[in-house]
């Protein structure tokens, strides 16, 4: 028989204790090597009824199956690919595209639906999932769905649930899966042996350059990818020999090359020992594709190159080398290719990383959600003044690990009522807009006002139209000056200069002499000026908020407007509105 580990009963007591007070679709989130199966077979055992457990390939459902049997169990198997179509066993693994091409009958009893691999569900109602959970509640409409996910994050769509059971609001989008009730972070298996030690290794010979693709957080295409690894095809062959040079010379059992795109990949079979490497592709067939994998589980050749297949559903516990020779932004993606080396196995100590991609992943780091606004930026914790909660944000840190400055927009904390799970979002804005009809903060990059609907300036519009215009100057600021002014009445006040590289500058003014003017300045300036604007100050004179001003950032666009003989601020545009 089996004996939980301490995690795993953890994660089935949140399931159980979830379930019987709400029907919500809810997710668990564990890592690789974290034992999945023992959690599915406990939940198994408590279930009043029948429990289905889904996955999209036969790989997995084999996988699940065979280890779910080793605790002594006895469960059904629900899958062309794999010859077998059970349906009276109280615990069925099936396939996605068998199960949904079942009869009515198949469809009775079930209590309990888990999904594995559940970042695949989303909620396209003609997709295969939305077909079988829809006969699954016609059957019974109270049934307990359950996703177990790695990456509870996607590209192009973000976090696949709503709310995490640590007291964050993930997305208030839609989503199918509304609560993350447990989950179990990377470092924890690793620190407490439960998975083989990764180490990083610090490439001496060359990495790939893939900095135009991924810059400014936006999306490339295949043919993006292709082009620059055309131009950069010289450092294939130094990067192979260099993967060769380290296998050969720690006596490594088993290596995964994780490449790009096809073409990417062929040429990386070329450098490779003879014999010793197989290609395995997204069309590679069937039958060909198992007898690699498994001729590489009886270490018959030493290289395994993949294009995007074997992220998942894949073991091979000798594999103590993984390389990295295709970009990613999400850092749950990159932790999950890492897994594929981290299962344990007989005088295996560790397991190397060689990552050529230049992109400086951690692989302890968090999934922070959104996509990185500057190269430099590091995963920073940032405490909400209004609700405490320490949120995971990008930002910049200095030579002692303090936080310089975040790119954080909008809190994401949350508290849940623990009777009717009902979730109430902070919703403190860290940087807003505020809407000029209603005065409602919306976020930066809003163009309708949240609460009255009022259509909102297009900071994009507002630059374009100045540019165009005889009576508006727009400059780019390449440095800011605060200077202590006084008028003719004798009233000291704060001149802001702005210089772009010609020394040309605009400048404004604010007074700081009493309450209003503070308050004044601290809307009109402040809020959108700290480098940190969750910070309080205490700003009294002038002469504090020039001592202040390293704890300030400039904005991307100053635009200028012609009043009488001078020039006159009338907007400021910082580079996150744009």
């Amino acid at each position: 028989m089996y004996k939980l580990r301490p995690y795993q009963q953890e994660a089935v007591d949140s399931t159980l204790k979830f379930f019987r007070k709400k029907r919500y679709p809810a997710v668990i989130v564990l890592p690789t090597g974290a034992g999945k199966s023992l959690v599915i077979a406990e939940l198994a055992k408590v279930a009043r009824g029948r429990v289905l457990v889904l996955a999209h390939v036969k790989e997995l459902v084999e996988q699940n199956h065979l280890k779910y049997e080793s605790y002594g169990l006895d469960a059904g198997i629900y899958s062309a690919g794999l010859n077998q179509k059970d349906s009276t066993q109280k615990v069925i693994f099936g396939s996605i595209q068998s199960v949904a091409n079942a009869s009515d009958d198949f469809f009775r009893d079930f209590t309990l639906l888990v999904i594995d691999e559940c970042h695949r569900v989303g909620l396209e109602a003609d997709s295969q999932y939305a077909q079988v959970i829809k006969r699954l509640k016609l059957n019974n409409p109270r049934i307990c769905i359950l996703g177990l996910t790695a990456t509870p994050y996607r590209l192009g769509l973000g976090w696949i649930y709503n709310y995490s059971h640590r007291g964050e609001m993930k997305t208030q989008e839609l989503r199918f899966f509304k609560h993350c009730i447990y989950e179990l972070p990377l470092e924890y298996m690793i620190r407490n042996r439960f998975l083989t030690p990764p180490v990083k290794v610090d490439i001496p010979v060359t990495s790939y350059d893939f900095s135009e693709l991924t810059e400014d957080g936006k999306e490339y295409s295949m043919a993006e990818l292709e082009e620059v690894l055309k131009q950069q095809r010289r450092l294939t062959p130094l990067i192979i020999k260099n993967i060769v040079d380290i296998t050969e010379s720690y006596k490594r059992q088993g290596v995964m090359i994780f490449s790009s795109t096809v073409k990417h990949a062929q040429e990386i079979m070329k450098t490779l020992p003879e014999g010793q490497a197989k290609l395995v592709l997204g069309d590679t067939e069937v039958i060909e594709r198992d007898q690699i994998i498994e001729s590489f589980k009886r270490k018959e050749f030493k290289y395994l190159v993949n294009v995007s297949v074997l992220t998942t559903g894949f073991d091979a516990v000798h594999v103590d080398v993984i390389a990295i020779l295709r970009p990613t932004e999400s850092i749950s993606l990159y932790q999950q290719i890492i897994g594929r080396g981290l299962r344990l196995d007989t005088n295996k100590k560790d397991c190397l990383v060689l990552d050529y991609t230049g992109m400086g992943h951690n692989i302890y780091s968090p999934e922070i959600g959104d996509k990185k606004t500057e190269s430099e930026s590091v995963a920073v914790q940032i405490p909400c003044p209004q609700c405490g909660f320490v949120n995971d944000f990008w930002g910049i840190v200095d030579e002692s690990g303090c936080v310089i400055e975040h790119y954080g927009r909008k809190c994401r904390g949350a508290v849940q009522n623990p009777d009717t799970y009902e979730v109430i979002p902070c919703g403190y804005r860290f940087r807003f807009k505020i809407c000029e009809k209603c005065s409602a903060e919306n976020d930066i990059t809003a163009r309708d006002c949240h609460n009255c609907g009022h259509v909102l300036i297009d900071p994009d519009v507002k630059l374009k139209q100045a540019k165009l215009s005889k009576n508006a100057h727009v400059l780019t600021p390449d440095s800011i000056e605060m200077l202590e002014r006084t008028d003719k009445n004798g009233n000291s006040y704060l001149q802001v200069r702005y210089y772009d590289y010609d020394a040309r500058y605009l400048a404004e003014m604010h007074y700081l002499n009493n309450h209003n003017s503070l308050k004044k300045f601290d809307v009109n300036f402040l809020r959108s000026h700290m480098r940190r604007p969750e910070q309080k100050t205490n700003i009294r004179s002038v002469d504090d908020i020039i001592r202040m001003q390293p704890l300030l950032r400039m904005p991307a666009f100053v635009i200028g407007r012609k009043q009488g003989q001078f020039w006159k601020i009338t907007e400021k545009i910082f580079s996150e509105e744009l």
